[in-house]
């Protein structure tokens, strides 16, 4: 995870009294969440335990923490969004620059809006409907829901859990759906087991590692 670092690096920073200086318009928190209002423009914003709100119609740069959601309305326009252990939660018509990242929890994006990086997690579910991604998708042990009319410039990917990163909790294979009139680009790559479902007027890049399973209708089979 790209931001990880950088997120618990805040953390430890913090605990030792020696949080960075932010610019005047920035928002940084040890304990606390914090709320972007509806409508206005912020820099980084910024906390270590706490969730992040941004409400519709805000602007934010880099929103990040380690111990939160993030839950973002409509309308928003943000650099990043970041979380350590927390969901990440995306309204309609939302375009975030670069990535969004979580390591324990899940992401959802909603419909009209767009995501210019990645959206990875280790273990959390992935969804999106009607979304454009210029990036791709990566987990190693969550669901991943590439919804109705979805565009991903990227591939799919789905990782072996190394002991060398966070603990990842497999309980089962995870369930990779490609939906209708969804679209991946790049290739499909599992490095693990996975259930994986292609909606008949769906398109996809190469596959390696798991054999799709076509379905028709508005739902995939259940597993």
């Amino acid at each position: 995870m790209k931001r990880a670092t950088t997120l618990l690096a805040l953390a430890c920073a913090a605990l030792l009294g020696a949080a960075p200086a932010f610019a005047q318009q920035d928002i940084s928190k040890v304990n606390g969440s914090i709320v972007a209002q509806a409508g206005r423009a912020y820099g980084d914003v910024e906390t270590v335990n706490g969730s992040i709100t941004i409400e519709a119609g805000a602007q934010v740069k880099d929103a990040e923490t380690v111990n939160g959601s993030i839950h973002v309305g409509d309308d928003v326009v943000a650099d990043s969004l970041a979380t350590v252990n927390g969901q990440i939660r995306v309204g309609s018509r939302v375009r975030v620059r670069g990535d969004i990242e979580t390591v324990n929890g899940g992401i959802f994006v909603d419909r009209g809006s767009s995501v210019g990086g990645d959206i990875e997690t280790v273990n959390g579910s992935i969804g999106l409907v009607d979304v454009d991604l210029d990036g791709g998708i990566t987990t190693v042990g969550g669901d991943i829901t590439v919804g109705i009319g979805s565009h991903v410039r990227g591939g799919v990917t789905v990782t072996r859990p190394s002991s060398n990163w966070f603990p990842v909790q497999i309980k089962r294979r995870p369930r990779i759906v490609i939906g209708p009139d969804a679209v991946v680009e790049g290739p499909l790559r599992f490095d693990r087991e996975v259930d994986l479902y292609v909606h008949e007027t769906a398109r996809t890049g190469a596959v390696t590692g798991a054999t799709p399973v076509p379905y028709s209708g508005a739902r995939a089979p259940r597993d």
